[in-house]
């Protein structure tokens, strides 16, 4: 099909959930949302109906916390019946062991630099999963369609950019190519990879680039998949920014 308009892509990390408001990594375990939580996602759903946005399409992870946010919101705008598909490509990185644990602990006992290598760099990877932890994810009928041994024991960011990539390429691009609104509500990581993907981020720009919850991030998608403007649009800026700032200093206090 020939394009006859731009597409629009609407990038929402998920709300609150009860390992962000522990201040701990979430991973791929099930939080669910908090009601502080719920209230966010509230929230991103009037900004989005305010900026005129009708999403035709919905993607979410298979985490409830990413699956609620997107509930919420479609609900909010009416939208309840547009089709919608979950996918493991867009869960939460895998942190390992790290999964659950503080923070702020986390980098007391690992040192500031190893931290942020495990959160923001390219190839740094936590300690895997327990063997008894990863047996029961792999046991998740979630999970049963993934390839090779399944679940992973613990992923780098660029594992992450490697899952999300064919699905950018097999679904979300053809959508967005032909006129498309798309939303998808996913989780920090996931988002941040697919941020990585349109704007060609190098490693310095993925280290810097943090993802605050339930604030949308609006793409216009030209027909050769430009974003535009480069780096998105937050439908409250003022508001993300010092959000995003949060997220970075996470683990530091």
């Amino acid at each position: 099909m020939t394009p006859t308009r731009d597409g629009t892509l609407i990038l929402l990390r998920h709300g609150k959930s009860e390992a962000n408001a522990a201040g701990a990594f979430g991973g791929w375990a099930d939080y669910p949302l908090t009601p502080d939580g719920e209230e966010q996602a509230t929230d991103a759903a009037r900004l989005i109906a305010q900026a005129g946005l009708l999403p035709d399409l919905v993607h979410t992870s298979v985490l409830r916390r990413s699956i609620h946010t997107a509930e919420i919101v479609l609900d909010h705008l009416g939208r309840s019946w547009i089709p919608v598909q979950r996918t493991w490509r867009l869960n939460e990185r895998q942190y390992g062991a790290l999964t659950g644990r503080s923070k702020r602990r986390t980098r007391i006992e690992a040192g500031p630099e190893q931290y942020e290598q495990w959160r923001r760099s390219l190839p740094a990877c936590p300690p895997p999963l327990p063997e008894d932890r990863l047996a029961l994810l792999r046991a998740d009928p979630r999970y049963a369609s993934l390839p090779g041994e399944g679940v992973p024991a613990v992923e780098t960011f660029a594992d992450v950019i490697a899952r999300v990539l064919p699905y950018w390429s097999d679904l979300l691009a053809p959508a967005l190519t032909c006129g498309a609104t798309v939303l998808i509500a996913a989780h920090g990581n996931s988002l941040r990879a697919l941020a990585a993907l349109l704007g060609h981020l190098d490693e310095p720009g993925i280290r810097a680039l943090n993802i605050p919850p339930a604030e949308p991030l609006v793409h216009t998608i030209t027909p050769d998949l430009r974003p535009a403007p480069s780096g998105g649009r937050y439908l409250a800026p003022d508001r993300a920014r010092a959000a995003a700032r949060a997220v970075a200093a996470e683990g530091h206090h």
